[in-house]
């Protein structure tokens, strides 16, 4: 699997994006016995569709390949990436534009992901040579980071516990000079961070924070939070065995913080960023977390635990009340948080939440723009009623069926006083089946979107 343009090449075989609307002239332009073999083979530039052409001794000389008219207002400037797939190893160029050469580079780039660390890799693959007028180095770095957090979601548990998430994380903080910081086990109450501790302490591995520093120390200051929960249980509140297969992800966050750190880092843009990955096993031992245990937080809040399988938005309360005292420009946090933003809105598009309605426009414009897509769901006051405890300031699961996603929100929001430019992301990081840019498994949301909000803030 490559995440990197081919070196240009006379020898490139060409990719001629079609369209319905252009076929016409596309079809009398090519020559005579390539139009008979497209015509006879039943290509009509349909969206998605692809048609290798032969040359005259039958070795491969070009490819077809259709698009979405012009007009159309759902075009998918990502669907070049189903050539990764389709087509046979060799190097390609781009004979025309697609809707947009940078994304549908950086989608056929996305396409080549597989995840292979524990089976031979797959035949070999199609490469691209980078189009013209497009920023070859940015786009590769994008995929190369989103590869990155792909390969932590996919790594199954056994291999990528509390202890290997951490050497992930420094090791990625060190690889740029960041400072790193980690805080382990009862340190953890030491530090006043017990609501990381409290989840995580039955595990057989430690719960940690993992803690991240890299830019100049006046630059304006982007923090990221990502839960790390590399296994979920459920707790003593323990799933079925269907809620647990794929639980691997639950650390989707954490992947998601670090993809974006990566690209911030990589790109070397003038801020100082900071951040914070609480790390845990949410598992069951004798002295595992309980429900009806009232727990305090670093914020002093108390928290009734109504159910120790939201154990998500525990970690994440003091990770962002340690963000918070320091009032970053940019606050955001990602995890993997609730089935109900799911219900609501899908596998592939992750509800976000803030109050700052400038944050919000850019947010939105910026995932549309690079087709990252996040949707604004409300932090609606009403519903703070729900997230009240019975004995306690908070309870961690309202016992309503209702809203689950933005009484998360309402939760976590609990813990951010000082910071106004906050964001919230309940992504899901999984595809559930392969996508024109992605295979099925293990997939980074919200960071492309954030890192063009971020590059435009502050100088990309």
């Amino acid at each position: 699997m490559s995440s990197s343009f081919a070196a240009p090449t006379p020898d490139a075989i060409p990719i001629t994006f079609v369209a319905k609307e252009t076929w016409g002239a596309i079809r009398a332009a090519l020559a005579a016995p390539a139009a008979a073999f497209a015509q006879s083979a039943g290509f009509d530039a349909s969206p998605g569709q692809c048609q290798l052409l032969p040359d005259a001794q039958g070795a491969l000389a070009g490819v077809l390949f259709g698009l979405e008219n012009a007009e159309a207002c759902d075009r998918d400037p990502m669907l070049p990436g189903k050539l990764a797939t389709l087509l046979p190893a060799a190097t390609y160029r781009f004979a025309n534009a697609p809707h947009d050469s940078s994304l549908g580079a950086l989608a056929f780039l996305l396409g080549l992901y597989r995840f292979t660390r524990y089976r031979a890799a797959a035949k070999a693959q199609p490469a691209l040579v980078a189009p013209e007028n497009v920023d070859a180095a940015k786009i590769a770095r994008i995929a190369q980071a989103v590869a990155f957090g792909r390969d932590l979601v996919n790594t199954p548990a056994n291999d990528l516990g509390p202890d290997a998430l951490e050497q992930e994380a420094v090791g990625l903080a060190e690889r740029f000079g960041a400072m790193a910081a980690v805080t382990r086990g009862d340190d953890l109450l030491a530090h006043n961070l017990p609501l990381i501790h409290a989840v995580g302490r039955a595990a057989g591995q430690a719960p940690r924070l993992v803690d991240f520093a890299w830019g100049r120390s006046d630059a304006p200051k982007v923090t990221l939070v990502g839960k790390g929960v590399t296994f979920d249980t459920g707790g003593l509140d323990i799933k079925p065995a269907s809620g647990m297969e794929i639980m691997k992800k639950d650390m989707g966050g954490a992947a998601a913080a670090l993809s974006l750190s990566r690209m911030i880092m990589e790109a070397g843009l003038d801020v100082r960023l900071r951040t914070l990955v609480p790390i845990v096993e949410n598992s069951i031992s004798a002295n595992a977390f309980r429900p009806g245990d009232v727990l305090k937080s670093r914020k002093g809040l108390t928290v009734e635990i109504g159910n120790t399988d939201a154990e998500g938005r525990l970690i994440l309360a003091d990770a962002l009340a340690l963000a918070d005292e320091e009032s970053p420009a940019l606050l955001f946090d990602f995890a993997t948080l609730t089935g109900a933003a799911r219900v609501a809105l899908g596998p592939d598009l992750p509800p976000f939440y803030t109050d700052d309605e400038a944050l919000a426009g850019e947010i939105a414009r910026h995932a549309a723009a690079v087709r990252d897509p996040l949707w604004r769901l409300p932090l609606w006051r009403p519903y703070d009623r729900l997230v009240a405890g019975k004995i306690a300031d908070l309870t961690n699961s309202p016992g309503s069926p209702f809203a689950g996603s933005i009484t998360a929100a309402l939760f976590l929001q609990r813990f951010v006083a000082n910071t106004k430019a906050w964001a919230h992301f309940d992504i899901y990081a999984w595809n559930p089946a392969a996508r024109a840019h992605g295979p099925e498994g293990g997939e980074v949301q919200a960071a492309r979107a954030l890192f063009a909000l971020v590059g435009e803030r502050f100088g990309l």
